[in-house]
C-alpha cells in the first residue's frame, strides 16, 4: 500500500475530485426534480390553469428547453473563462428560486416564465460540470466520472415522482394552503415550493466547497501566453468536423426524443390508460426510473470502457446505437400492451435503453474537443439536443394526441408513433457517426503529431489526440 508520498501519479485517489462529482451529482439531482415534477401534477396543473395537452406540453418541454438551449452557449462562453463553480453555483440557485415561482403561476403566461427561468438556470450546470470533470481527472477516468455524474439526472427524476407522490398524498386532504405573505395556494402549487427552495442550501455548499481545478492543454499564443478562445473558434472546430457533429448532435438529439418522451408522458398515459391515481403513478415510476435508469446509465458507460479496451476508438458512438438499436421494440410495446404488468416490464426495458447516451454522448466530445473551447461544444449540444429532444419531441406526443386522434386517452398511440420515428433516426445517424468520429479522432492525433515539435503548440495538443495515441 502506497503512502500519500510515494504514490505515483497515476494511482492518485483523487479523493477531493469525486467529492466535487458527489456535489454535482447532487445539483444534477435536484435539477431533475424541478424539472421533472410537472409531469406528475399535469391533471390538476391542466384542470385549474384550463390547459390543454399541447398547452401542458409547452409548459414541460418547450418553455424549459428555450431558454436552456439560448443561454447554454453564452453561460459556457463565460464558464470557459471564468470561475466554473460560481457560475454553477449561480444557476442553481436561479433555477430553484424559479421552480417555487411555478407555484405561484395563475394562468399559462406566468408559468410559462416562470419554466423559462428554470431552464436559463439549469444551462449552467451541465457544460462547467464537464469541463471541469475533464480537468480534475486524467482521461482514462473522465467516462467513468461523467457516467456517474450523468446518474443525477435518473436519480433525480425518480426522486421527482416519489416525492411528487408523496407530497400529493400528504396534502390530498387540503385543497388549499394558506402562507404568510403570499396568500393561497392549492397543493400543487405549494409543492413547488416544496421541491425547489431546498436548492438554495445545494447552491451556497456549491460555492462555498467546490474549487475550479487548473485547465488542462490550454492553446498558447506567440508569447507564450494563453490563447483566448472565441465562440466563433468553437464553430469554426465545429464546421471542421462537421460530419462528426452532425451525426454525434442530431443522432443524439433524437435518442434524447425517445427518453423525454417517456419521461414527459408515461404518468399521463398510466392515469389515463389504467386509472392509476398520482399517487400510485408517481411511486411506480420512481422506482422504475431509480432501478432501470440509473442502471442504464451505468451499463452504457461500462458498454464504453469495455469497447475502448479492446481498441474501439469509436466507442462512444458504438454503444449509443447499440442502445438506439434495443431501445426500439420496448419503447412501443409498452404502450400496446392491454396488461399493466406487461407494460411496467416493457417500460423498464424501454427506460435501460434509453440511459445508455448520457455517458457517451458526453464523453465523445470531452474526448474531442480542445480545452478552451469544451463548454462551448457541450453547450451547443446541449442547445440542439433539447430544442429536438424536449423543446420537440414532447410537443409532438401532444400535437398527435389533441389533432390526429382527438382524444386524451390516445395519448399512448403518440408516444409510440413519435418514439418509433425518433429511435430509428437515432440508430441511423450513430451508426453512420461511428466512422465520422473515427475519422475526426484521428485527423486530430494525426495534426497533433505534425505539431509536436513546435513549442507553441505543445500545449494546444487537442485532448481527442490522446484517444488513438
Amino acid at each position: 500500500m502506497h503512502s500519500p508520498n510515494t504514490m505515483k501519479p497515476g494511482n492518485k485517489r483523487h479523493t477531493y475530485e469525486w467529492y466535487v462529482v458527489v456535489i454535482c451529482i447532487l445539483a444534477y439531482v435536484f435539477s431533475f426534480i424541478d424539472r421533472q415534477v410537472l409531469a406528475l401534477m399535469i391533471e390538476p396543473i391542466k384542470r385549474d390553469l384550463h390547459l390543454t395537452d399541447t398547452q401542458f406540453s409547452l409548459l414541460h418541454g418547450f418553455a424549459f428547453s428555450l431558454f436552456y438551449a439560448v443561454m447554454g452557449m453564452p453561460i459556457a462562453y463565460l464558464a470557459d473563462r471564468f470561475a466554473r463553480p460560481r457560475i454553477i453555483a449561480a444557476g442553481i440557485a436561479l433555477w430553484s428560486v424559479a421552480t417555487a415561482a411555478c407555484g405561484l403561476s395563475q394562468s399559462f403566461t406566468h408559468m410559462f416564465a416562470s419554466r423559462m427561468s428554470v431552464g436559463v438556470g439549469e444551462a449552467a450546470l451541465s457544460p462547467g460540470t464537464y469541463s471541469m470533470i475533464a480537468d480534475y481527472f486524467p482521461k482514462e477516468k473522465i467516462g467513468r466520472a461523467i457516467g456517474i455524474y450523468s446518474l443525477g439526472s435518473f436519480i433525480g427524476g425518480g426522486i421527482a415522482f416519489l416525492v411528487g407522490g408523496y407530497v400529493i398524498a400528504l396534502l390530498k386532504h387540503a385543497s388549499v394552503f394558506t402562507l404568510p405573505l403570499i396568500g393561497e395556494l392549492r397543493a400543487w402549487q405549494l409543492t413547488f415550493f416544496i421541491v425547489g427552495l431546498p436548492g438554495l442550501l445545494v447552491a451556497l455548499v456549491f460555492v462555498l466547497t467546490v474549487r475550479d481545478p487548473a485547465r488542462k492543454g490550454l492553446a498558447q499564443d506567440g508569447a507564450g501566453n494563453v490563447k483566448r478562445v472565441a465562440m466563433s473558434d468553437a464553430l469554426r472546430f465545429i464546421a471542421s468536423h462537421r460530419k462528426t457533429f452532425f451525426c454525434h448532435y442530431i443522432g443524439f438529439s433524437f435518442y434524447a426524443m425517445g427518453l423525454y418522451c417517456l419521461m414527459g408522458w408515461t404518468p399521463a398515459f398510466y392515469m389515463r390508460r389504467f386509472g392509476l391515481t398520482p399517487v400510485e403513478t408517481g411511486y411506480m415510476l420512481g422506482i422504475v426510473m431509480l432501478v432501470a435508469n440509473t442502471t442504464g446509465v451505468f451499463c452504457g458507460g461500462w458498454l464504453n470502457d469495455w469497447l475502448l479496451r479492446r481498441g474501439r476508438s469509436d466507442a462512444p458512438m458504438r454503444a449509443a446505437w447499440i442502445g438506439a438499436a434495443c431501445m426500439f421494440v420496448p419503447a412501443i410495446a409498452f404502450t400496446q400492451t392491454v396488461s399493466l404488468g406487461a407494460s411496467l416490464a416493457w417500460l423498464v426495458a424501454a427506460m435501460f435503453f434509453a440511459s445508455f447516451p448520457l455517458p457517451t454522448s458526453a464523453a465523445a466530445m470531452q474526448a474531442l474537443a480542445p480545452n478552451q473551447m469544451r463548454a462551448q461544444i457541450s453547450a451547443m449540444f446541449l442547445l440542439v439536443s433539447n430544442l429536438i429532444g424536449l423543446g420537440l419531441g414532447t410537443t409532438l406526443v401532444a400535437l398527435v394526441t389533441d389533432k390526429v386522434f382527438g382524444s386524451p386517452l390516445a395519448v399512448g398511440h403518440s408516444m409510440a408513433i413519435i418514439n418509433a420515428v425518433a429511435i430509428v433516426l437515432a440508430a441511423v445517424l450513430l451508426y453512420i457517426g461511428c466512422s465520422k468520429y473515427r475519422a475526426s479522432l484521428e485527423r486530430e492525433a494525426r495534426e497533433a503529431r505534425v505539431t509536436l515539435d513546435t513549442p507553441i503548440a505543445t500545449g494546444a495538443m487537442p485532448s481527442g489526440a490522446t484517444t488513438t495515441a
